[in-house]
C-alpha cells in the first residue's frame, strides 16, 4: 500500500514539473485578413480588413499538432484602387463578412515542450483544410445590397453560386512560451478557396436586355457600373474564371496550456 501511494504522490509532484508537450490548449486571435482576386489583382496591402478567431490544438507530442479554428473576418477589395486601365474603368467593388471554420496538422520546426526552459518557443508550419462562409455586398445609391441575389453575371434563379465552400489552408507561424501555462501565438494563413465568387466577379458580362427583364434594372446597374458607358457588352470579360479566389489572415494570439501527464497504473500489491 505504501508503494501505490509513494507512486501517486510522485505523479502528482511531477505534474507541476514536468517538461511534457502532450496536452491541450485554447484560445483566441486577432489580425486582419486581405482578398486577392479578380477585384484586387496587384496584390494591394493597403485595405485590410479587421479579424478575430477561437483556436483549439491538441498536441500529441514536441513535433505534431491538430488545431481546429473558427474566425470572423471582414474582406473587400474596390477597383477604384487599382493603377490597371480597365479595371478603374470597370469600377467594381465588394465587401463581405466571413465565417471560417478549420481544421489543420501543425508542425513545429524546434522541439517545442511546455514548461521547459530551453525548448519554449519554435517556428512552424501547417496545413489542412477549411470551410468558408461568404456573402458580397456593394453599396449603390446609398443602399446596399446582396449581389448574389441580382445575378449579375446572368446566372439564372436558382442557379446562382454557394455562399459556402472549402479551402485548402496552409501558413507559418510562431509560438512561444510566457510560462508554462500561457503562450503567444503569431502567423500567416492562406486559404485558396474553391470558389471564384468571393467578390461577384468571375466570368463575363451578361445580355443586359435580359438580365434587366429577370432581375430588374438595379441588377444591370449592379453588374455594369463602368465609368465609360460604352465600355461593358454582352460577352466582355469581367472577371479571370480560370483562377479562384484567395484570402489571407495575420493572427496574433495567446493560447491556455492544459498539460496531460502519463502515470504507470498502480498495481495492487498483494500481501
Amino acid at each position: 500500500m505504501k508503494i501505490s501511494v509513494k507512486i501517486v504522490f510522485v505523479c502528482l509532484f511531477l505534474s507541476s514539473t514536468l517538461q511534457s508537450q502532450e496536452g491541450i490548449e485554447y484560445g483566441g486571435h486577432v489580425g486582419i485578413a486581405y482578398y486577392f482576386g479578380d477585384l484586387n489583382t496587384s496584390y494591394n496591402l493597403s485595405k485590410p480588413g479587421y479579424a478575430i478567431g477561437l483556436k483549439f490544438r491538441r498536441n500529441y507530442n514536441e513535433r505534431l499538432s491538430l488545431a481546429g479554428s473558427l474566425d470572423y473576418a471582414r474582406i473587400s477589395a474596390s477597383d477604384s484602387n487599382s493603377n490597371n486601365a480597365f479595371e478603374k474603368n470597370r469600377n467594381l467593388d465588394f465587401y463581405s463578412n466571413i465565417i471560417d471554420g478549420s481544421v489543420v496538422l501543425e508542425f513545429n520546426f524546434f522541439p517545442y515542450i511546455h514548461g521547459s526552459e530551453d525548448e519554449y518557443y519554435t517556428p512552424y508550419l501547417f496545413g489542412g483544410m477549411s470551410m468558408m462562409r461568404f456573402n458580397p455586398k456593394t453599396k449603390l445609391d446609398g443602399e446596399t445590397y446582396n449581389l448574389r441575389e441580382f445575378g449579375t453575371e446572368g446566372q439564372f434563379q436558382g442557379n446562382e453560386y454557394g455562399l459556402m465552400t472549402a479551402a485548402f489552408l496552409y501558413g507559418i507561424g510562431l509560438k512561444w512560451d510566457i510560462n508554462r501555462d500561457w503562450s503567444l501565438n503569431a502567423q500567416i494563413s492562406g486559404r485558396n478557396v474553391f470558389s471564384d465568387y468571393i467578390d461577384d466577379v468571375s466570368q463575363a458580362y451578361p445580355e443586359f436586355s435580359t438580365l434587366s427583364s429577370q432581375r430588374g434594372a438595379v441588377a444591370v446597374d449592379l453588374s455594369n457600373r463602368s465609368l465609360d458607358p460604352d465600355f461593358a457588352s454582352a460577352g466582355l470579360q469581367r472577371g479571370n474564371g480560370k483562377s479562384n479566389d484567395v484570402v489571407y489572415f495575420f493572427s496574433f494570439g495567446i493560447m491556455r496550456y492544459i498539460g496531460q501527464l502519463k502515470c504507470p497504473p498502480i498495481s495492487k500489491i498483494r500481501g
